[in-house]
């Protein structure tokens, strides 16, 4: 069986779920950087339209927009677990990560990319506290629990990561391959944590580059309190885990 070949050496995997506001921008966002990077959207039923915009956008960038359609909501960790199979199937060398709303810059792409793919690094983390609190419209109590929760993370696993909570992340090829994706347990943003703490484990070379987080204009968030409390909580279990499992490539 021949591998699909990809158009790009990179592309961008971007989950939705009832994203019509931002669908198609961010998508031109990303397709109008000076890198060539391909879109992947994982779409999870959108009842609002999503999908069918996403549509939109493969007829006039044929090869360079795709799209995974999901019977529901099933998690923002399936959703890229769903999305990493599918990018290391059809070639990619670097696979990014990141949000539908615009709460990360997609300029920002290039920095990462740049980290990877010239300076280096395995992973390259978007991250929004390595230079302090880059956060611009969120309420205070949020900045404070993702803040903290970093920290706590940190302190708990040993990762010498300010954010580990980060959904703005690129990952080379050989990150993903060498981890078991279907044993990855977390599905909501605990999943961030997982992944970076796996990474680590297996001794990759783990970055941080600066960037501004800035919250949704258009559009509803998905986060909430018990989002964080999985992150909290599971990161206990996530590190207990870890003593019992050996990390080979």
């Amino acid at each position: 069986m021949t591998m699909p070949t990809a158009h790009s050496d990179a592309v961008v995997i971007i989950p939705m779920y009832n994203e019509c506001e931002n669908a198609s921008a961010i998508i031109d966002a990303v397709l109008s950087q000076p890198h060539e990077f391909d879109v992947l959207v994982i779409d999870d039923n959108s009842p609002d339209g999503t999908a069918a915009i996403v549509k939109d956008k493969i007829a006039e960038r044929p090869g360079r927009v795709h799209l995974i359609e999901r019977a529901g909501k099933l998690g923002l960790g399936t959703a890229y677990i769903a999305g990493f199979k599918w990018a290391l199937e059809h070639g990619y060398e670097y696979i990014c990560e990141m949000d539908a709303d615009f709460s990360h810059n997609p300029a920002d792409l290039m920095k990462l990319y740049e980290a990877t793919a010239d300076k280096g690094a395995d992973v390259a983390i978007g991250s929004r506290y390595v230079t302090g609190v880059n956060v611009v419209n969120w309420p205070i109590g949020r900045v404070l629990m993702s803040y903290f929760a970093s920290k706590y993370v940190r302190i708990i696993t040993g990762m010498e990561i300010h954010d580990t909570t980060a959904g703005f992340v690129c990952y080379r090829r050989s990150v993903l391959e060498a981890m078991d994706l279907d044993s990855i347990k977390f599905k909501g943003y605990a999943f961030q944590i997982e992944m970076k703490f796996t990474a680590y484990k297996f001794g990759f070379k783990i970055v941080e580059v600066p960037i501004i987080f800035v919250n949704r204009v258009l559009g509803v968030s998905k986060m909430n309190g018990g989002i964080f409390g999985e992150a909290v909580f599971g990161v206990i279990r996530l590190k207990w885990n870890s003593l019992f499992k050996k990390y080979q490539r």
